[in-house]
């Protein structure tokens, strides 16, 4: 079963949107793919932003479940993919949990890019509307690198034990 870790850094805008929307796009698969998310810098426990929830209620998507929590009490090792949302948090992975360096990607790498998806933390309504447009775009148009790359590190993990 592939795994997939989406982070941000308080795990209440960007990461937990970019998870419920993946498993929008995977209904038909979802029950095959571990999908979850974290933050660097997350404090246990806190739901989603209100406006991360309207913003995907709006879609037909719920977020009223999430609960977020610290990268710091999941064991990484366990997924195969981890999609982070900036630079900083590519850079403090790879260098606080260097065994799985390798399977750490900007989200924008999917789609051949290096950028950093914005935050829209403390923003209005429609900066939050503005980053789940963002996150959809790059999941459609990285769906096929997102699979590529999960599948693959599943594998590999596999090889070794």
């Amino acid at each position: 079963m592939p795994s997939l870790l989406f982070v941000c850094t308080a795990n209440i805008c960007r990461s937990p949107m970019a998870m419920a929307i993946f498993k929008s796009k995977i209904t038909h698969d979802t029950a095959n793919w571990r999908i979850e998310s974290a933050g660097t810098w997350a404090v246990e426990g806190m739901p989603a932003s209100i406006n991360s929830q309207q913003v995907l209620a709006d879609h037909q998507i719920d977020l009223s479940y999430h609960l977020s929590r610290p990268i710091d009490v999941i064991d990484l090792d366990k997924f195969d993919l981890i999609l982070v949302m900036e630079h900083g948090h590519k850079e403090a992975i790879q260098m606080e949990y260097p065994e799985v360096a390798g399977r750490v990607y900007l989200l924008w790498e999917m789609v051949g890019e290096k950028k950093d998806v914005h935050d829209p933390y403390g923003g209005r309504l429609v900066d939050y509307a503005d980053t789940a447009e963002e996150i959809d775009q790059i999941l459609t148009k990285g769906m096929e690198k997102i699979k590529e790359l999960a599948y693959k590190n599943e594998r590999a993990k596999q090889k070794k034990k």
